[in-house]
């Protein structure tokens, strides 16, 4: 396992596991395991159960921050990135009153690189290059610890196995 923070905005966790890029990333398309992959605890469940098959689609997650004004509340999130088996990402957001989604300027992106047919380097980064100024004021990034990237690789190390035959 490795842990890097590149540059002051952005941090990747790589773990190679037991597993070929395919299965991998059907089950990073599958927003129901996002909450079983999360190392930070705060995702809930997916809102949205489809799975995630095209740049732009929009799927939403029920979180729980005992931080965030409400403790429970949704992101909207939005494909950025899709190529199977390869790569993986979305921005997340939410949706104002008047129904207008709004992206804070983050993305989480998996990069997965096939080593032989049964195993993978799968990276994860968190992104927050483009936050504009106005969030940064109120907001720390990365607004979660070290262990968060890693622990959230190898969750997804276990979970992989788990779903392959589904």
């Amino acid at each position: 396992m490795s842990v890097t923070t590149t540059g002051q905005e952005s941090v990747s966790a790589t773990l190679t596991f037991a597993a070929p890029a395919a299965k991998v990333f059907a089950v990073l398309a599958d927003p129901t395991t996002h909450a079983a992959i999360d190392g930070t605890g705060w995702v809930q469940e997916a809102a949205d159960p489809a799975p995630l098959t095209a740049a732009g689609q929009i799927f939403r997650m029920a979180m729980h921050h005992a931080g965030h004004p409400d403790g429970d509340y949704e992101t909207v999130n939005q494909v950025e990135v899709l190529d199977p088996p390869r790569a993986i990402g979305w921005l997340t957001g939410y949706e104002k009153d008047d129904g207008q989604l709004e992206f804070g300027g983050w993305i989480w992106r998996y990069d997965l690189a096939p080593h032989g047919p049964s195993e993978t380097a799968v990276t994860l980064t968190y992104d927050w290059s483009a936050v504009p100024q106005r969030i940064r004021d109120y907001l720390q990034f990365p607004p979660f610890g070290p262990d968060h990237l890693a622990d959230s690789l190898h969750h997804l190390a276990e979970l992989v196995p788990a779903r392959a035959g589904r």
